[in-house]
């Protein structure tokens, strides 16, 4: 099974495999991590592949180790990634902010469980997806993608690396533990089907190159090491050069460009699944396992009589504001169930017009939605309560 350098075909397959398995198809040739449930089948899987495929896999002494080998792997040109969940993801944040700030392309995975603290370890929850957004220090742009089963944690982890690559950041997958340990059909393409983005180097001499150069686009090319160019990074605040510059000019430029890069190509990067939203009454917004968990209220909501269309999220980061605010000028509100207590929907209602209901249904996690709550919360928003 493992001779083969891809995997080609239909398989019956678990979503942190699926995860791995879409890893190596976009080119990750280099994976340092730490044990953790309910993360550790990704690292296990890469400790396997790799070696078969000239590929580097290390297990570090703790999560901040992992995302500092990852960011130093990028520099050197290979495709990187680490995977944990939110324990490790709190350990990463600090080399998470020197990603963003070095521009180092690579992919996070956090196969999210109950927390705070160490919380759930077996168990899932969606109660890290602001830390996902803001839990480094300091502005800059963030890209966050959330699979809502096996086939689609393949999917989305070659476009994060794609999204990595091509905006020159650390991209987030934010999967739950019941993704990651969910077992279904996985078709896996020959590579040739794929659309895999591959790092954009610079056609400058190395005499004119200067590494944080950047044209309309906002994002800075790349040199390959070890061809003669001579280039320095830092997480302090730097010039076109990359070297620290501590005046307010600099930190004007450099921090709005870290932001706009991402803000600017928001309608490349937001990927949506959309039904039944042009004449609905109410709309239920939702993201990863707990897309699939309110199909049942939305179903009985239509049998009901309710008009109600469906909005769902595989982008989260950066939030698709524009969409909301557009589609809360037509709709008595909005439903957002969440296995939080109320996170994305803060967002929905910072970007709905003011006329608009958006009613959380929360769950703290550990278990799943009842679809009576979610039916419950939709016949609410529309009788206009």
């Amino acid at each position: 099974m493992f001779k083969k350098s891809r995997l080609i075909g239909e398989f019956f397959m678990q979503g942190d495999i699926a995860c791995a398995e879409g890893a190596i198809a976009a080119g990750c040739r280099f994976f340092g991590g730490y044990p953790i449930t309910p993360a550790s089948e990704i690292a296990e899987r890469m400790a396997m592949r790799l070696p078969l495929l000239q590929g580097v896999f290390i297990q570090y002494e703790d999560e901040i180790a992992s995302i500092a080998g990852i960011l130093g792997a990028s520099w050197a040109g290979a495709k990187s990634m680490t995977a944990t969940s939110g324990p490790g993801i709190s350990l990463m944040t600090e080399n998470i902010g020197l990603g963003m700030m070095m521009e180092a392309p690579c992919v996070v995975v956090n196969v999210q469980r109950g927390g705070p603290s160490t919380g759930l370890p077996t168990s899932w929850g969606q109660s890290d997806m602001m830390q996902a957004r803001w839990g480094s220090h300091g502005d800059y742009g963030s890209i966050s993608l959330v699979p809502n089963s096996p086939q689609e944690f393949f999917d989305l982890t070659v476009t994060a690396f794609n999204f990595s690559e091509k905006y020159r950041l650390p991209v987030f997958i934010m999967a739950d533990a019941l993704v990651g340990h969910m077992t279904e059909k996985v078709v896996i393409p020959p590579v040739e089907e794929l659309e895999i983005i591959n790092r954009k180097y610079t056609n400058k001499k190395p005499e004119d190159y200067l590494p944080y150069d950047y044209g309309k686009d906002l994002i800075p090319d790349f040199a390959k090491a070890g061809d003669g160019y001579r280039y320095h990074t830092t997480g302090l605040t730097h010039d076109k050069r990359g070297y620290p510059d501590m005046t307010f000019e600099c930190q004007n430029e450099l921090v709005p460009r870290l932001v706009n890069k991402i803000k600017n190509h928001i309608d490349d990067i937001s990927l949506t699944e959309e039904y039944d939203i042009e004449g609905a009454d109410v709309i239920v917004i939702s993201y990863g396992i707990t897309s699939r968990t309110v199909l049942p209220a939305i179903t009985m909501a239509k049998k009901k009589g309710i008009k109600i269309g469906y909005l769902r999220l595989k982008t989260v980061w950066p939030f698709p504001e524009e969409k909301i605010r557009k589609l809360s000028e037509k709709v008595a509100g909005f439903v957002v169930p969440e296995m939080n207590l109320g996170q994305i929907s803060l967002e929905v209602e910072r970007c709905a017009h003011n006329d608009s209901i958006v009613k959380l249904v929360p769950h703290p996690g550990g278990g799943i939605h009842k679809f009576e709550d979610v039916l419950h919360a939709i016949e609410e928003v529309a009788h206009g309560k």
